[in-house]
């Protein structure tokens, strides 16, 4: 009996102290989960690689896939693929609608693509174009319709960090923006969102991105007080009215349809 409540107390000290153990690795693995090791100025991989193309769709019942690029239109389907050369848009006056119209010697064929919410019917999956194809052949026969969803794919090279360099066609500095520092931000085009510093607040907000049309949208920012608020506005104010980029030597150049070079940046490595 004696030697069975040794052997009892033993075992019991043992069990105290791999729990006592346990508590101590995950308090320990819980503090260092808390560490950000992110790094300040390296950017998350690009979600999808480029392949061209700057738009692209699919739709079910049947299985299809669209991709729209600079030299050609592609069409893949379970039994066949087409491919037309380009061709412009048709622009709805009153909504974001656009037309394809591809007539060639084999296939007639009209893409419709609306800036209208579309959820896939298998995935659930939420895309913000609603795409509609009607094609046959040219020598007559029966049209064929499919209905799916789609997305622009955004320009890949924003997907950087940028620091303003010019505003209006001068060169900034950041004595001009109460000595802190020129705005600067950093663009994600896995989520098409921006973050940064715009002069003397933190701001945030959204990308809307279309073939040669980038618009910076939601725009927010915290509420501080700094001496040159007005650079800051300013710097604001041409950030919201941008509507058209390019991107040469390192440089995005922001502008729109009224005035050219609103804000420059540069690309920051």
């Amino acid at each position: 009996m004696k030697k069975a409540l040794v052997l009892l107390s033993m075992l019991l000290f043992l069990m105290a102290c791999v729990e006592k153990k346990k508590q101590q690795t995950e308090e320990t693995e819980s503090v260092e989960s808390t560490v950000d090791t992110t790094p300040t100025r390296k950017m998350e991989p690009i979600a999808v690689a480029p392949d061209g193309s700057y738009f692209k769709a699919t739709g079910t019942e049947p299985f299809w896939g669209l991709k729209l690029y600079e030299n050609k239109i592609e069409l893949q389907m379970m039994e066949d693929t087409i491919i037309t050369p380009p061709t412009e848009p048709i622009d709805a006056q009153d909504s974001n609608i656009k037309m394809f119209r591809v007539q060639t010697e084999a296939t007639s064929m009209d893409v419709v693509i609306a800036h209208k919410e579309c959820t896939n019917a298998m995935s659930g999956a939420v895309s913000p174009y609603t795409v509609t194809i009607v094609y046959k052949s040219t020598g007559g026969g029966e049209a064929h319709a499919l209905e799916g969803c789609g997305g622009y794919i955004t320009d890949y090279r924003l997907h950087d960090i940028w620091v303003l360099e010019q505003m209006g066609g001068a060169s900034v500095t950041k004595e001009q923006f109460g000595g802190r520092d020129v705005p600067n931000m950093e663009i994600n085009i896995n989520n098409n969102r921006f973050s940064g510093f715009s002069g003397c607040n933190r701001m945030t907000g959204g990308l809307f991105y279309e073939k040669d049309v980038l618009r910076f949208t939601q725009v927010a920012g915290t509420k501080m007080a700094c001496p040159g608020m007005d650079k800051e506005s300013e710097f604001l104010k041409h950030l919201q009215a941008s509507t058209n980029y390019s991107i040469a030597s390192n440089r995005l150049t922001l502008s729109n349809g009224r005035e050219d070079n609103l804000l420059v940046f540069k690309k920051i490595d």
